[in-house]
C-alpha cells in the first residue's frame, strides 16, 4: 500500500477520542470531516487500484514507441525499395545489353556482317554494360547522426512528459492508408476522408511532362495529373520484362479451373495460335456465381459471372467506313483471324475494338485485389487498335509497300511475286548492304492521323474521360532494322497532337490524355536520347502544344496509371495493341516477350474481347461505322 494511504488508514482507524483531540470536539464538525476523509480515502484508493495517470503516461510512451518504430520501418522499407530499384537496374540493364550484343554477334556471324559501324556499335554496347556496373561503385549508404535524436522522457521535478519527434527519420516519402476505393477520389478532390496507400514524394520519382492550358476548366484533372506524377516508379525489369511463362500458366490454370478451358489438339486460329474451347461457357453458369482470379484467396480479384457478361455486352467495334471493303461481313471474318495478307490486313488498321475490361495485375505481375463492392473495374475501357507495322512480316506486306518508297532496294525480292521474299513462312529479309529505307511521310502521317482520330472518337462516344495511350508498336514495329524508327515515332506523336488540337473542342467526354511511355533503353544518337518518351516530349513540349485537352507524358506503367485513375472515379481507357489478324491477345499462349501477350494475361481481355469466348465480338449489331 502507498505510504500516504497507509498513514491515512491508520489515522482513520484511530480511536474517536484520540482523533477528537487532534481535530475538534464539535460532533457535527467531526462527522463532516470524517465523511470528507472517507471520500478522499475512496478516491485515492481508486487511483491506486486503477493507476489512471500512470497508465495514461505508459500508453503515451507506448504510442510514441509504436509511432517511432513505424517511422523507422517506413524509412527502412523506403531504403530497401530504393536498394532494389537502384541496385537491380544496373545488373538488369547490363544483362539486357549483353543479350542485345549476343544477338548482334550471332547475326554478324550468320549474315557475315562485320563492318566498322557494326564493330563500333557492339563496342558501345559493351561500354554501356560496363558503365552500368560502374554505377554500383558510386553507391553508398547515407546515415544520419543519431546523436541528434530527441528521445521521449519523463521530467521528475514536475512529473510532466516530453514527447518529441525523431527528426532524423524525416524523409520526403509519406505512407498513407486507405479503407475503400473512394479514398483516391477523396484525395483528388481534397476531402478529409481516408487517403490511398501510395507513396507520395516531394520530388518527381520518375520523368514526366505536364502540358496544361491556363484556362483549364477541369481542376480535378489537374489534381489527378499531379497525383499520377507522385506514384512510385515502374519496375521495368520485373517478372514481365522478358518471357511470361509463369503468368501464362497462371492464366491457363485460372481459365481451366473456372471455365474448363482446353486447347483443341492440332487446331489453330491462325498459324502458331492454338485454338481452344470452354467446357463451361459463361452463359451456362449461374449469374450470381463468384469467380476468383487467379484462385480463391484473400488477395484475389473477385467478380461475378453477371459482371463478366455485362463487360462482354459492352463490346463495340468502331470502323472507318471510308476504307474500301469495310463492312460487317469483313469484320466478322477478320475478328476470327481469317483476314488475308495484304489489303485485308491493311483494312484492319482502321478498326477499333473497345469494351469495359478490368486490369488484373500491374506490369510487375503484382495481383490487384478487388472486392465485389468495388466499382472501379467497370470504369476501365480496353481499346484494342492495330497500327502500322514495319517489322517486315508477310501479313502486313502492304505497310511496307505503301509507306516505304524504296522497299525494292531494301528487301530481297521474290522473282515470282515481285514482293519481298518470305523466309520461315513469315519474315522478310533485308538485303546485305542495303540502303536505309525512305518513307512516304505525307501518306504515313495522314493515315496515322486517321487512326488516332478514330480511336479518340470511339473513346469519346463510349464516355471515356481520361485516355491512357502508350507507345506500343513504336519499338521494333517502328522499323528500327531499316533505319526509320525515329521518323515513325515523331510522326506518331505529331498525328495524335494534330487530332487533339483539331478535335479537342468537339469532345463531349474526354477531359485529359496520359501517354504512358516507359524509358527502357538509353539509345543515344547524335548526342541525344532516342525513344518514344523523348519523341512525344519533343512534339508536345518543345513544339508548344496548344490544345484544350491537358496532356501528361509519363515514364510509367500504364496499368498502374489506369487503375489509379479508375479508383479516382474517372472513366478511363487503356490502349491495348491488337494484331492485324483481328484476334485479341493472339499469341497469348506462346509465353514470349511480346507486349500484346503480356496485356492479354494481365487483363480480363481474353474473357471480354476474344471471339471464342464473347459472342458479341462477331455480332454485327455491335459494329459502328464512322
Amino acid at each position: 500500500m502507498n505510504i500516504v494511504a497507509y498513514n491515512l488508514y491508520n489515522f482513520l482507524a484511530n480511536k474517536p477520542e484520540q482523533r477528537h483531540n487532534v481535530i475538534t470536539r464539535n460532533p457535527k464538525q467531526r462527522h463532516d470531516l470524517n465523511n470528507q476523509n472517507l471520500d478522499r480515502y475512496k478516491t485515492i484508493q481508486q487511483e491506486i487500484k486503477q493507476q489512471i495517470i500512470a497508465r495514461k503516461l505508459f500508453d503515451e510512451i507506448t504510442q510514441w514507441e509504436q509511432e517511432s518504430i513505424a517511422k523507422i520501418k517506413s524509412a527502412a522499407e523506403k531504403a530497401k525499395i530504393d536498394w532494389k530499384r537502384i541496385c537491380g537496374q544496373p545488373y538488369q540493364k547490363a544483362d539486357h545489353l549483353l543479350k542485345k550484343l549476343s544477338n548482334s554477334l550471332r547475326n554478324n556471324r550468320h549474315y557475315d556482317i562485320c563492318t566498322s559501324d557494326v564493330i563500333k556499335s557492339d563496342k558501345r554496347i559493351l561500354d554501356d554494360g560496363q558503365n552500368e556496373l560502374l554505377k554500383l561503385r558510386e553507391l553508398k549508404i547515407a546515415k544520419t547522426d543519431l546523436s541528434s535524436i530527441h528521445l521521449i522522457k519523463l521530467e521528475n521535478d514536475d512529473v510532466t512528459e516530453t514527447l518529441t519527434n525523431t527528426s532524423f527519420l524525416h524523409n520526403p516519402i509519406q505512407f498513407e492508408k486507405t479503407t475503400s476505393e473512394n479514398s483516391v477520389a477523396s484525395k483528388l478532390m481534397g476531402s478529409s476522408t481516408d487517403i490511398p496507400l501510395i507513396l507520395q514524394s516531394q520530388i518527381d520519382p520518375y520523368p514526366s511532362t505536364l502540358l496544361i492550358t491556363p484556362s483549364l476548366k477541369y481542376q480535378d484533372v489537374r489534381k489527378l495529373f499531379d497525383y499520377l506524377r507522385s506514384l512510385s516508379p515502374m519496375q521495368k525489369y520485373g517478372p514481365l520484362s522478358g518471357d511470361c511463362d509463369v503468368e501464362t500458366t497462371q492464366m491457363e490454370r485460372f481459365l481451366s479451373q473456372s471455365f474448363d478451358f482446353r486447347n483443341i489438339p492440332n487446331e489453330y486460329i491462325v498459324h502458331g495460335v492454338k485454338s481452344f474451347r470452354l467446357g463451361k461457357p459463361l452463359r451456362k453458369l449461374t449469374p450470381r456465381d463468384i469467380i476468383f482470379f487467379p484462385n480463391p484467396t484473400r488477395k484475389s480479384f473477385v467478380m461475378t459471372v453477371q459482371e463478366i457478361l455485362g463487360w462482354q455486352h459492352s463490346f463495340k467495334v468502331y470502323a472507318d467506313q471510308s476504307v474500301k471493303g469495310m463492312n460487317s461481313d469483313f469484320l466478322c471474318k477478320a475478328l476470327q483471324g481469317l483476314s488475308e495478307s495484304g489489303e485485308e490486313a491493311s483494312r484492319m488498321k482502321f478498326v477499333v475494338r473497345i469494351s469495359q475490361c478490368p486490369i488484373l495485375m500491374e506490369f510487375d505481375a503484382r495481383l490487384i485485389t478487388r472486392e465485389l463492392k468495388d466499382q472501379w473495374p467497370s470504369r476501365i475501357k480496353l481499346v484494342s487498335v492495330t497500327g502500322i507495322d514495319f517489322a517486315g512480316r508477310i501479313h502486313d506486306v502492304n505497310d511496307i509497300t505503301t509507306y516505304v518508297t524504296n522497299w525494292k532496294d531494301v528487301y530481297e525480292i521474290d522473282p515470282k511475286t515481285g514482293l519481298p521474299f518470305v523466309y520461315n513462312g513469315r519474315d522478310f529479309q533485308r538485303k546485305r548492304g542495303a540502303s536505309q529505307a525512305e518513307l512516304h511521310t505525307d501518306r504515313l502521317l495522314k493515315d496515322l492521323i486517321r487512326m488516332a482520330r478514330l480511336r479518340l472518337y470511339a473513346c469519346d462516344k463510349e464516355k471515356v474521360q481520361i485516355v491512357v495511350e502508350t507507345g506500343i508498336g513504336l519499338g521494333v514495329f517502328a522499323g528500327k532494322s531499316i533505319g526509320i524508327d525515329g521518323i515513325v515515332r515523331a510522326l506518331s506523336a505529331k498525328a495524335i497532337r494534330t487530332v487533339l488540337e483539331q478535335e479537342g473542342p468537339n469532345y463531349e467526354h474526354i477531359r485529359g490524355i496520359v501517354f504512358a511511355l516507359p524509358i527502357f533503353d538509353s539509345d543515344l544518337r547524335i548526342g541525344r536520347r532516342e525513344d518514344v518518351y523523348q519523341a512525344f516530349v519533343d512534339e508536345f513540349d518543345r513544339s508548344k502544344y496548344n490544345g484544350c485537352i491537358p496532356v501528361l507524358i509519363a515514364d510509367q506503367d500504364m496499368h498502374r496509371l489506369t487503375v489509379v485513375i479508375a479508383h479516382g472515379g474517372f472513366n478511363v481507357s487503356e490502349l491495348n495493341p491488337a494484331d492485324s489478324h483481328g484476334v485479341f491477345g493472339e499469341y497469348w499462349q506462346n509465353r514470349g516477350p511480346a507486349v500484346e501477350e503480356k496485356l492479354a494475361i494481365t487483363t480480363l481481355g481474353l474473357l471480354v474481347q476474344h471471339h471464342l469466348i464473347n459472342p458479341y465480338v462477331l455480332d454485327p449489331k455491335h459494329y459502328r461505322f464512322v
